[in-house]
Order: C-alpha cells, then sequence, then structure tokens
C-alpha cells in the first residue's frame, strides 16, 4: 500500500465532523449548482485520491429524507441495483470507461484493500446492525439488500472515506446475510473529475437513478400499467409523465459505486 495514503487519510479525518458542520450551512447558503458529471470535461488524470473537501453544488437531502420523500421511486432504484449486473438504459445512467491514466490501478487497489479489512467484521451482519446500518425494504424479497449506513451517506457529500461506505450489499440466506461488497456514493452534482477523484473512472463505472415517472397517488397497484409507469416503465421524459398524470423524479439519490472486495476475480470487483 502506498505509504502516503494513510497519514493524509488520519488527518482529515479528524477534521472531518467540525468541517461538515460549517461546509453544510456555507454550502446552502452560498454556493451555486455545478454540471452534470455526464456534461463536465473529461477528468484529469492521474493523482492520489482526494478525501476531503466539499463539492460544489452539493444537495444537502440525505438519501434517509430522498426515501422519505419518494418511497416508490427509491425502491425502484433499490431493485436496479439488486444483483451486480447493472446497464445503461433510460431511467440509469453509467459513467463511460476512461482510459488508464499512471497511478489509477494503484488507487483502486488500495480502495479495494482498505475496504475489504475495515467491512470484513461486518460479514456478521449483526454488528452492522448494532454499527447503525439499516436494511432497506428487509421485507421485500430482493436479490441484494442494502444495509445502509445514513451518517456515512451525509460524510460521503464531504469527505471520501474508504473505510466508510454508504451501503453494505448482503445476499439473504437460511440462517441470514452473506456479506458481497459495498456501495459508495457522492452527491448529485459531481463532475466525473470529482467522481474521478474518489474512484478511478479507467476501473469503475459510477452510476445514477434518473427519469422515473411514479403512477398517480390515487392509483391502487392493481390499477397501474406497470409498463408504462417505474423502473421498467416506458415513460422516460416529463412531458410524457406529465400527459399520463404521473409524478416525476428527475433523479433519486446521488452517484453510487459498487464494489466486490472479497472477489478473488478482479474482473467482479468493480462490476456494474
Amino acid at each position: 500500500m502506498d505509504a502516503r495514503w494513510n497519514p493524509r487519510l488520519n488527518a482529515n479525518l479528524k477534521t472531518t465532523g467540525a468541517a461538515i458542520v460549517f461546509a453544510a450551512a456555507a454550502l446552502a447558503l452560498f454556493c451555486p449548482p455545478t454540471t452534470r458529471a455526464q456534461q463536465s470535461p473529461r477528468p484529469q488524470q492521474g493523482g492520489a485520491p482526494q478525501t476531503q473537501g466539499a463539492m460544489p453544488g452539493v444537495d444537502m437531502s440525505d438519501m434517509q429524507h430522498e426515501t422519505e420523500q419518494n418511497p416508490e421511486a427509491a425502491r425502484a432504484a433499490n431493485d436496479a441495483m439488486s444483483g451486480s449486473e447493472m446497464g445503461m438504459s433510460a431511467h440509469m445512467f453509467m459513467t463511460e470507461l476512461q482510459s488508464k491514466a499512471p497511478g489509477d490501478d494503484r488507487r483502486a487497489n488500495e480502495i479495494v484493500e482498505i475496504l475489504g479489512k475495515s467491512i470484513s467484521k461486518y460479514k456478521d451482519y449483526r454488528v452492522a446492525l448494532a454499527d447503525g446500518y439499516q436494511i432497506f425494504l428487509p421485507k421485500l424479497p430482493q436479490q441484494q439488500y442494502h444495509f445502509t449506513n445514513y451518517k456515512n451517506a451525509f460524510a460521503a457529500a464531504f469527505v471520501f472515506n474508504p473505510a466508510h461506505p454508504t451501503s453494505l450489499l448482503y445476499k439473504k440466506t437460511a440462517t441470514g446475510y452473506e456479506l458481497e461488497g459495498a456501495m459508495f456514493t457522492a452527491p448529485k452534482n459531481a463532475t466525473e473529475q470529482q467522481l474521478n477523484e474518489r474512484v478511478p473512472l479507467s476501473v469503475a463505472r459510477w452510476h445514477e437513478h434518473v427519469n422515473f415517472c411514479m403512477p398517480p397517488k390515487s392509483s391502487t397497484p392493481q390499477q397501474v400499467n406497470w409498463k408504462e409507469f417505474g423502473l421498467a416503465g416506458s415513460i422516460a421524459t416529463e412531458d410524457a409523465c406529465a400527459k399520463a398524470d404521473g409524478r416525476w423524479v428527475k433523479q433519486i439519490f446521488g452517484w453510487m459505486v459498487h464494489v466486490y472486495p472479497f472477489e478473488t476475480d478482479p474482473d467482479k470487483v468493480w462490476a456494474h
């Protein structure tokens, strides 16, 4: 492991608490929005992982708030992430893989090593629950369950800490849950350069959940035409959603990336 990583990370984390409180107030008052990642210039290549600094235009709504405000969209986004195979669609945007830059593999390997060591204790899912991770939609059968720590989600808006993922990824078993991997998050308005500073875009593809048309609140599940509404629905524009009397959700949550540090196949560590 690069000896420069831990000293800098440790120093940053000592000031994170105070920095988050101050940055939250300052950003809410003064910071203008930034461009979306897909509209940003090509990221600068190389350099060590950035572990501090609030991103301009941070959306101050955390994951828990968005889940409460848009439960159907949150559930649809969770369904889209169940399992390691994801792809670009009308409802999911993914960053393109960039050309390898010097140091990218080293940075990615450092993240995987730190993450793997930090979450190994959560192979006992009860330890994760005791540490503040909450199961998203625990009663809903899923291929993969997200155990989310909302404090980590909030902190991730300002600092990238590979030891503190926003969510842990589990598979349901006959006796409980089996740990498979983790998920990192970044603010909605993060640019490609900022995403690349966290996890190299030559190694991993960040994704965001976009363009949801939820059915009218007055509709019952039996009345809804699910070929039009929701995650797998054909409606993917605001105009079409309005004509169908739907409820438009431009984006639910921020940027996300999955990592599976216990995989022995390198191609599956940053599976999409």
